[in-house]
């Protein structure tokens, strides 16, 4: 019995991201970019946690009744791509045309690559970027480049979702896990860092967050270029 009780807490748990996502988007639609920011921080630890303790307690066996993959894809979809869409979009960090174009194509790769069967590879990794748009969102915040350089590389991402090129997962990947999930938590430190201090231009977190974006983003497919030995390779195949 108790262990069905822990099972359905880690669903309960994982509902959060709703409420969190909820307070994000009620910030980002009054322009207050930095709170929104932080509750999608919050979020994305909570959806960090929440996979590991769903695997522990067992919650498909446990707690079969909620579907926690589906739920976890629809809280996502809010804290990963729609909410940092409506940000670019909002911002005016893409003005004109330019915005339309941004937020049209983040949504609907998105919904069509949240879909997608074959969106895990064998490592446990992701084939194609794995819209993970806020990670990307709130690096062009932080450094606000020229919006055509935002918009090349929306539309590059959008189109990377599509291709067999691979992307870790921090947690589940276990290839390169011991520089992974750390990269990963400094990420989320850098990322929340950068949020407080509302995206200040000398903030030391900027380049937290390039080197710990760089990394997250490239690891896979570099995974890719430099063969795998030994015991991994074995798990691998």
């Amino acid at each position: 019995m108790m262990t069905g009780f822990k099972a359905y807490s880690v669903h309960l748990l994982t509902a959060t991201g709703a409420v969190l996502a909820m307070l994000a988007m009620l910030a980002a639609v009054e322009g207050k970019w930095d709170l929104m920011f932080l509750w999608l921080v919050v979020a994305f630890v909570v959806d960090g946690i929440d996979g590991p303790l769903a695997r522990r307690y067992g919650v498909r066996t446990n707690a079969p009744i909620i579907d926690g993959v589906l739920l976890d894809l629809i809280i996502d979809y809010l804290t990963y791509v729609f909410i940092p869409a409506y940000a670019l979009f909002a911002s005016g960090l893409l003005p004109g045309w330019t915005g339309w174009v941004v937020i049209i194509v983040i949504t609907y790769t998105s919904a069509l690559y949240f879909s997608d069967t074959r969106m895990k590879t064998k490592d446990n990794s992701f084939s194609g970027f794995p819209a993970c748009w806020n990670q990307v969102v709130i690096v062009i915040f932080a450094l606000k480049p020229d919006f055509w350089i935002s918009l090349i590389l929306v539309v590059v991402l959008a189109l990377a979702m599509f291709f067999p090129l691979k992307f870790i997962h921090p947690v589940r990947t276990e290839r390169w896990r011991w520089l992974s999930l750390p990269m990963a938590l400094a990420w989320t430190f850098f990322a929340g860092w950068a949020a407080w201090v509302d995206f200040h231009p000398e903030s030391w977190a900027h380049w937290g967050l390039i080197v710990t974006t760089i990394y997250l983003m490239g690891a896979g497919i570099a995974q890719q270029l430099i063969p795998a030995t030994g015991r991994l390779k074995h798990r691998g195949s």
